[in-house]
């Protein structure tokens, strides 16, 4: 088996800006791997927020290149590495290596159902109230928006968004900005607003707040969920989980943690960094069975891949094997 690994960037159509900062490139790694006639590819997004950069994914990649020739595959890999965006990418890769290998689908050799076409969330990135007032308005006509809050004047900026976009369905990612302190009142602005639900208010392992609260909307788990060893510390916190591919691992490790979270009570949420359409292909699949989809990295971009997925306004299509899978 050979490897190919690199580091890409993709310029965003504006800034993005959550509460742990901005940025206006996508960054991600990219994998292919060959047995020869075959190749398949994979796309990771490494994160700071773990510890991970785009130079030490490339490195613990490319440590695995001598076991990889040995004949390393999918199943080995899961032991190989840790949970997180290189193993994504080499899992990826190795889907859609067997893919082209069997002339048949992903989902065919996963036992999925044929994927259908599903509805994500658009997000309204961070910013003073009005200015999230102004991009709401112009994302009105979309089903469902992703509002970014933070903590301090929360309030405002969801009243601003829902005047802003009356008829849509909201949902609100806090990104761990949330206090012991500000949850109550958070949580009260955001249920006048008739958000639908709220993902990760307090930071991962400083969330016991949500043991003793009534929550007036099903919160969901982002950032304090990776894999199924997550899950146990979850009951009684969150009411949904969100799962990423970066964070899990890869589809292999998703697909068992969905169905995981579901035999213990949980909804599920398939997110994403911000990426190109080969990181969210892959995902969609998982989508198929979650109750909010939030697939739009590449809608925040300023030029997809060539092959890219297909979206009608919020409406995203399954891959073409072109792309993946």
């Amino acid at each position: 088996m050979e490897l190919s690994v690199q580091i890409e960037r993709w310029p965003l159509a504006s800034a993005f800006t959550i509460s742990r900062g901005s940025k206006t490139e996508a960054v991600v790694v990219t994998v292919e791997l060959s047995d020869g006639p075959h190749y398949g590819r994979g796309e990771c997004v490494p994160y700071a927020r773990y510890g991970e950069t785009p130079e030490l994914v490339v490195a613990a990649i490319e440590a695995l290149r001598p076991a990889l020739r040995r004949g390393l595959d999918r199943d080995t890999l899961q032991a190989a590495m840790p949970a997180g965006a290189a193993r994504n990418a080499l899992d990826c890769a190795f889907w859609d290596l067997a893919a082209k290998h069997a002339n048949r689908r992903v989902y065919e050799l996963a036992c999925l159902a044929t994927p259908k076409p599903l509805v994500t969330a658009y997000t309204i990135s961070l910013a003073a109230p009005d200015a999230m007032a102004q991009a709401a308005a112009q994302a009105a006509g979309r089903p469902l928006l992703k509002v970014k809050l933070s903590g301090e004047g929360d309030g405002e900026r969801i009243a601003a968004v829902r005047r802003a976009a009356p008829k849509a369905e909201l949902i609100v990612d806090a990104n761990e900005g949330w206090s012991a302190e500000n949850l109550a009142q958070n949580l009260r602005a955001c249920a006048v607003a008739g958000v639908t639900l709220i993902e990760q208010p307090l930071p991962e392992g400083r969330d016991d707040a949500l043991l003793h609260i009534r929550r007036p909307i099903p919160v969901c788990a982002d950032e304090s969920v990776h894999d199924r060893a997550s899950l146990e510390a979850l009951a009684g916190k969150y009411d949904a989980i969100n799962v990423k591919l970066d964070k899990s691992g890869g589809l292999t490790e998703a697909l068992a943690l969905a169905a995981d979270a579901e035999r213990r009570g949980f909804s599920i949420m398939v997110g994403c960094m911000v990426a190109t359409s080969l990181a969210m292909a892959p995902a969609v699949l998982v989508a198929e069975r979650a109750s909010v989809v939030d697939l739009d990295g590449p809608l925040l971009l300023a030029k997809d891949r060539e092959e890219g997925l297909r979206y009608e306004g919020s409406l995203i299509y399954p891959s073409e094997a072109a792309l993946w899978g």
